[in-house]
C-alpha cells in the first residue's frame, strides 16, 4: 500500500490535466489507476493556503499506484499560489464564483492576519463561473461523478459539513477537529454550490502549524481517505 519514503519525493500516480488556468497554467487531476474515484480531494483553491497542497502531496506521494482509490487535485488555483494571492491572477476568489443562487457580484473582503480587519477586497467574478478554473472543476466533476467532495482550506482549524454527513463526523473524529460550520456568509461558495446540487462537500480546515506537525497530523487521515478506507456510504 505504501511507497518507500526514500522513492516518494516525486508523484507516481496516473494524472490527467482537465482544464487550465486563466494564465493557462495546466489544472491536474491525480487519479486511480482503474477504478471509479467516490471522494475527490481539492487543495489550494485559495491561492494563499499552500498547506493545503504540501499535506495532500505528502499522502499522495506515500500511496503506491494499486492502493489509489479516490482522486486528488493539488491546486485548484495555481495562478494564485505561484503568486501567493487568495485569488486567481486576475484577483477572483473562486471560492465565490460557482453558479448558485446565492451569488453575488459585491467584492469578497477577507483578512490576511488572524486578529486584523476584513480589509482586502477580492472579487467574486465578473459573473457565476466566470473563471476558467471554476468551470473545468464543475466539468471535471461533472464528468467524474464523486459522491463527496473533500476541500481543504487554512487555517481555521474545523471541519465544516453543513449536511452532517458520515464523512464529516469522521474526518472531525479521526483529526480532533470540531465540527463546526465556518459561521459567515459564503455567497457563490463551493459550499453552497455543493447544497444546490445535492453533493456531499465536507470543508476541511487546517489549523495554523507548520508544515512538519500539519503532515504529521493529516496525511495519515488523507491517506485513509485516498485509499477508501472510509467510504462515503459508511
Amino acid at each position: 500500500m505504501f511507497v518507500d519514503r526514500l522513492k516518494s519525493g516525486s508523484l507516481r500516480h496516473r494524472s490527467s490535466v482537465y482544464g487550465t488556468s486563466r494564465e493557462g497554467i495546466p489544472l491536474t487531476v491525480w487519479l486511480p489507476e482503474s477504478t471509479a474515484p467516490e471522494i475527490l480531494v481539492l487543495a489550494a483553491i485559495h491561492g494563499d493556503e499552500p498547506e493545503t497542497t504540501v499535506v495532500v502531496s505528502d499522502a499522495l506521494r506515500a500511496i503506491d499506484r494499486g492502493s489509489l482509490t479516490n482522486a486528488a487535485i493539488l491546486c485548484g488555483n495555481p495562478d494564485g499560489l505561484l503568486r501567493g494571492t487568495r485569488g486567481n491572477a486576475i484577483g477572483v476568489d473562486l471560492n465565490r464564483n460557482l453558479p448558485t443562487a446565492n451569488w453575488s457580484p459585491d467584492p469578497v473582503l477577507y483578512k490576511s492576519t488572524r486578529s486584523g480587519p476584513q480589509d482586502i477586497e477580492l472579487s467574486p467574478g465578473a459573473a457565476p463561473a466566470s473563471e476558467p478554473e471554476t468551470r473545468a472543476l464543475l466539468a471535471l466533476i461533472e464528468e467524474m461523478k464523486p459522491r463527496a467532495v473533500v476541500s481543504l482550506h487554512g487555517a481555521l482549524a474545523c471541519i465544516d459539513d453543513e449536511g452532517g454527513s458520515k464523512l464529516g463526523v469522521w474526518i472531525a473524529e479521526r483529526t480532533g477537529l470540531p465540527l463546526e460550520e465556518v459561521g459567515y456568509p459564503t455567497p457563490g461558495s463551493f459550499g453552497s454550490w455543493a447544497r444546490e446540487n445535492d453533493l456531499t462537500l465536507v470543508t476541511y480546515e487546517l489549523e495554523a502549524a507548520s508544515l512538519y506537525d500539519l503532515k504529521e497530523r493529516h496525511a495519515p487521515v488523507l491517506i485513509e481517505l485516498l485509499t477508501g478506507a472510509m467510504g462515503v456510504g459508511d
